[in-house]
């Protein structure tokens, strides 16, 4: 099965990673459903330093609140089988994507994060990649600044990925243009989704900055 195959049409389009679990399994279901309820398109669950048990819990909770997008589960590939969630997100210092994709059921997305040209033989076996940061903060201009790659190195990394990307680091709906011209199929956010009041109506924004973007 190809990574077309995988991924549901459109998936990419605005990915939703969670920040922390700060108000308990609950209040982290409820963020997402409301991130959903705005336009996000998958939910990324991403808890590092919480157990595999409090990580189970929480994508189950997601699982229901968030029914009708993918659910992945970053780094736990064994809770994100454990659960039945959609897919993995992996990262270089995790089990390779091509190592996952031996043994997960179809059909099971994997995505993979790249930073710089040495981490893109990390990405075989994926259907996709997140690459960053892209930009230092959320609402930086499209310039890099310390510590963030840019847009020319994130184009480049795109290139040589070959697999659809999805821009993750400083995203914000002003520059998610340059993004996409950059050649993202999405982009994907973290505290400007879930670190927020209102989640419905930040996701809302970033939809409308997607769908006017004419890509």
């Amino acid at each position: 099965m190809t990574s077309a195959g995988r991924v549901p049409a459109g998936a990419l389009r605005l990915v939703a990673v969670t920040d922390s679990l700060r108000g308990g399994v609950e209040e982290l279901a409820r963020r997402g459903a409301a991130a959903v309820s705005g336009g996000a398109t998958m939910i990324t669950l991403r808890l590092p330093g919480e157990s595999p048990r409090v990580v189970a819990d929480a994508a189950r909770a997601l699982l229901v609140a968030t029914a009708g997008v993918p659910l992945l589960v970053s780094d736990r590939v064994d809770v994100a089988l454990a659960v039945g969630a959609a897919g993995v997100h992996v990262a270089p210092g995790d089990l390779p994507a091509i190592a996952v994709r031996r043994f997960a059921p179809e059909p099971f997305i994997i995505g993979a994060s790249v930073g710089d040209a040495s981490q893109v033989r990390y990405t075989a076996g994926a259907d996709f990649v997140a690459i960053g940061p892209v930009f230092s903060a959320a609402g930086s201009a499209t310039r890099p600044v310390e510590g963030a790659i840019g847009l020319d190195t994130f184009s480049a990394l795109t290139k040589a990925c070959s697999l659809p990307t999805v821009a993750i680091g400083g995203v914000s709906p002003a520059n998610i243009g340059a993004l996409l011209a950059a050649g993202a199929s999405g982009v994907a956010v973290i505290s400007a989704l879930f670190g927020v009041a209102d989640p419905m109506a930040a996701a809302r924004a970033f939809r409308s900055s997607l769908d006017a973007s004419g890509r």
